[in-house]
């Protein structure tokens, strides 16, 4: 027979993942991530013989435990939670970087798995981020004890609505590659091979990311992820940019090894001005006065069908800091308003973005996502 190991299904924001408990799983970490490809069906591009969805926003595992003990700054922390972003076609699983739709669900797992007590009618949840070493902040919805799933909150890219589920990302600035800026620059020249010299704005919060015009490749910037996908020079020409913005953050040995030492991280954002497009996913037209900017995001080698979460705090904070690539391409009336409106291949997402100068350098005082979540089920994967 073979081992059995408890774990739930979870729809979070516009990404699907497993969510395991860490005291079921090895503590040595090739045991682990072992257990962890054989859950997914990995390596297998179908992943037909385990959970996996065969698509990057589906083949996502959260492993969520107590709290460290030994660490001063986990204190007061409710829980500690592990992102891995499972390779379908590989053997590996990159913990090196934070699904931010999946750490929605991370409060609404606990409190269904009774791993903290729920408070009504927003239970507030402090969430220690092993990836990141960074406190997340959580706020579930609760009523009768157990996690609300039904609201009036849309989010594009997922059918219906839910309740909503507020996550502040404020405290993972500068975690991912050492500073929110890096480079210490908002915006530098790449020199990629093959290419001509490109601007690049490179800011580290939820995860690293790297932005460039989308007119800069060529791109109306409206671009469909379809199309995008299909233009495989493209694709080709956008990992080569970021991997040479993984080189210059200092997170690979090299300018050519982004996709096997960092395949997940740094996310690369294709920047242009607002301007009305047809969103697929959501059947309608977008118009340019829904948006402050248009975004398309490629992540893990394919471009996103919406836009991710850590992203999108990351997005929002990058239009706040003059000298970037999002600033400049950001509506001048934005520059005003607490909330960001980024138009992506889907629809339109908001973030709630405040920065504030403190002497020389840039302090994130929030960065928030809106999501909702779901349990798809509860039951045991065998191995």
């Amino acid at each position: 027979m073979s081992d059995p190991i408890h774990c739930t299904i979870l729809r979070g924001g516009t990404s699907k993942g497993v969510y395991l408990k860490e005291g079921d799983l090895p503590a040595d970490p090739d045991e682990r991530e072992k257990i962890i490809l054989a859950i997914f069906g990995s390596p297998d591009r179908r992943q037909i013989d385990g959970l996996g969805g065969a698509d990057p926003l589906t083949s996502k595992v959260c492993i969520v435990g107590p709290p460290p003990e030994d660490d001063p700054r986990a204190e007061g922390a409710h829980l500690s939670y592990t992102f891995g972003q499972v390779e379908i076609d590989e053997p590996v699983v990159d913990f090196r970087s934070l699904c931010g739709n999946l750490t929605s669900g991370v409060g609404a797992f606990a409190i269904w798995e009774n791993m903290l007590q729920p408070t009504s009618p927003i239970t507030k949840v402090r969430i220690w981020n092993t990836n990141l070493n960074s406190m997340l902040y959580c706020e579930v919805p609760v009523e009768g004890g157990r996690p609300l799933e039904k609201g009036d909150y849309n989010i594009p890219g997922v059918p219906g609505t839910g309740a909503k589920i507020q996550v502040d990302f404020a405290e993972t600035a500068g975690q991912g590659a050492g500073a929110l800026l890096p480079t210490g620059n908002p915006m530098d020249r790449l020199d990629v091979a093959g290419f001509r010299p490109i601007d690049a704005s490179m800011i580290d919060i939820g995860n690293p990311h790297v932005f460039i015009r989308a007119k800069d490749v060529g791109m109306t910037g409206t671009e469909t992820a379809d199309e995008i996908d299909a233009d495989k020079t493209l694709c080709d020409l956008l990992e080569k940019i970021r991997s040479h913005a993984a080189y210059s953050m200092g997170m690979i040995s090299t300018p050519d090894r982004g996709k096997q030492e960092s395949p997940a991280a740094p996310i690369i954002g294709m920047i242009s001005p607002s301007q009305d497009y047809d969103a697929p996913l959501s059947d309608r037209t977008v118009s340019a006065s829904e948006c402050d900017f248009l975004s398309r995001l490629m992540f893990m080698q394919q471009t996103h069908k919406t836009y991710a979460g850590t992203s999108t705090v990351c997005t929002g904070i990058a239009s706040k800091l003059p000298g970037t690539i999002v600033h400049e391409a950001c509506r001048d009336d934005a520059q005003d308003r607490m909330e960001v409106r980024i138009g992506h291949p889907s629809g339109v997402i908001e973030t709630e973005s405040v920065v504030e100068l403190n002497g020389n350098d840039y302090e994130v005082k929030r960065a928030t996502l809106g999501r909702t979540a779901r349990r798809i089920m509860a039951g045991t994967v065998y191995i």
